[in-house]
């Protein structure tokens, strides 16, 4: 990944392209992308057990949202794709229905990809170093917070894990015996919505 490609990020506003983004194996693709650099779509492929056709039309479904692009290939039979940036958002706080409706969709599919790869962390964890089934694992907490508390404990996180932004692009800031290690963050209310929120919406 470039350095410009690095420093980018794609913020969704059109419900369109968040439909568009959330797709199982488009979100699994661009993942890919944005990890191992850029790669064609047989490469692909081979990486996510697909067949080539799939992974080729759903690069060029991803190209025409913006979030991959062609670049030069070691020889003109077939160009590699990229991701155009190191990360993709959105906001969740939208009262448009349509808007609703597709972080939704993208959310759910999002919360399927991340069980998938608990679920494949788990079928090999036993073959793992014992440093490493010590240090990796799952884990919860119950907060008593207000929303604002909550966007800021958020930020808190986020500033955290943004120490070690520069290991992604860069391979030689990696130290050695490092591995990539997905982070899953879920902030999710517990309950009825209270009383005092339901009159605000109204």
């Amino acid at each position: 990944m470039t350095d410009e490609v690095s420093q980018r990020s794609i913020r969704l506003t059109d419900p369109r392209a968040l439909r568009a983004y959330a797709h199982p194996l488009r979100m699994r693709l661009i993942g890919l992308l944005r990890s191992d650099g850029p790669m064609t779509a047989t490469q692909a492929a081979a990486r996510l057990d697909d067949n080539v056709p799939n992974c080729s039309f759903h690069l060029r479904q991803l190209a025409k949202y913006g979030f991959a692009e062609r670049v030069p290939g070691a020889d003109s039979r077939e160009r590699p794709w990229r991701a155009t940036a190191r990360d993709t958002s959105w906001d969740d706080d939208s009262d448009d229905p349509a808007m609703k409706a597709a972080t939704d969709q993208l959310n759910s599919v999002m919360l399927a990809l991340f069980v998938q790869r608990a679920q494949d962390y788990l079928a090999v964890r036993g073959d793992e170093p014992v440093e490493w089934r010590a240090a990796a694992g799952f884990g919860d907490a119950l907060l008593h917070v207000t929303a604002t508390e909550l966007r800021e404990l958020t930020e808190d996180i986020d500033a955290l894990l943004a120490r070690y932004d520069e290991r992604v692009a860069d391979p030689a800031r990696r130290p050695p015996g490092s591995r990539p290690v997905q982070i899953i963050q879920m902030a999710v209310p517990r309950g009825p919505v209270p009383a005092e929120d339901r009159q605000d919406r109204d």
